[in-house]
């Protein structure tokens, strides 16, 4: 018959100093917000942002799918016209589906316009979202919108993804002259947290604070740190 075979457990006797520099440790770790067992960050939004350069010129549209799922989001129309009396051009943003929408509003006395948003603008549910007419010039009526030689403003929009609101934004350079409108895509992006605001122009998220305020790789380090130290102690003491 086997005997199983018992390990003692000797007890490791640990000088002060060490002791005093292990509860430093913790002490700084537990000030960061982390445990020194429990080193997880907590879950963060994620933003998906994708390159672009797609020129539109006169009479060409843009389909836009922010979220890659074959389906597009909103079209982009730079349409040029004659009529009897006048002739001219608009550059528009159309949202496709019943809910989808763009930032803007109406005019005094004018159409819909949408707004050229400028860089670290937040979209949200606090902007208005009803606009469409980018930029307009004719013989007639003379030039309208916000749209006219701008460089790298955003298109504020909102859409729905498996019937989630989601936000983002669409960058775009524009060049009115002669008889042209000229638009080009440079970039674009969406939130993947339903309803959580984005920032125009930014394509990934700020790093995630740890309840201490520390970036959260900062809090992770000092947990790490005094895990580290404590096996290396007692370590050296066996």
């Amino acid at each position: 018959m086997k005997r199983s075979v018992r390990f003692a457990r000797i007890p490791v006797v640990l000088p002060d100093s060490v002791h005093r520099r292990l509860n430093m440790y913790a002490c700084t770790a537990a000030a960061a917000g982390v445990g020194v067992l429990t080193l997880t960050a907590p879950a963060e939004a994620r933003i998906i942002f994708t390159h672009a350069h797609r020129t539109i010129r006169t009479n060409q549209t843009l389909h836009l799918d922010l979220n890659h799922d074959r389906m597009s989001d909103f079209l982009i129309s730079n349409r040029s016209f004659c009529t009897s009396d006048i002739c001219g051009r608009t550059l528009r943003a159309f949202p496709i589906g019943t809910k989808n929408r763009i930032v803007g509003a109406k005019g005094i006395g004018g159409p819909y316009y949408a707004y050229a948003l400028n860089r670290g603008v937040k979209i949200g549910p606090r902007q208005p979202f009803s606009g469409k007419l980018m930029a307009a010039s004719g013989s007639e009526y003379g030039s309208v919108g916000q749209w006219f030689n701008v460089s790298d403003r955003y298109l504020g929009l909102k859409f729905f993804v498996k019937g989630k609101l989601h936000y983002g934004w669409a960058r775009f350079s524009v060049i009115v002259g002669g008889q042209t409108i000229t638009a080009a895509l440079t970039g674009f992006a969406y939130e993947t947290i339903p309803n959580k605001p984005i920032v125009a122009g930014r394509t990934r998220n700020a790093e995630p604070e740890s309840a201490a305020g520390l970036p959260a790789r900062h809090a992770g380090s000092l947990g790490v740190l005094a895990l580290g130290m404590a096996g290396r102690t007692a370590g050296a003491m066996q």
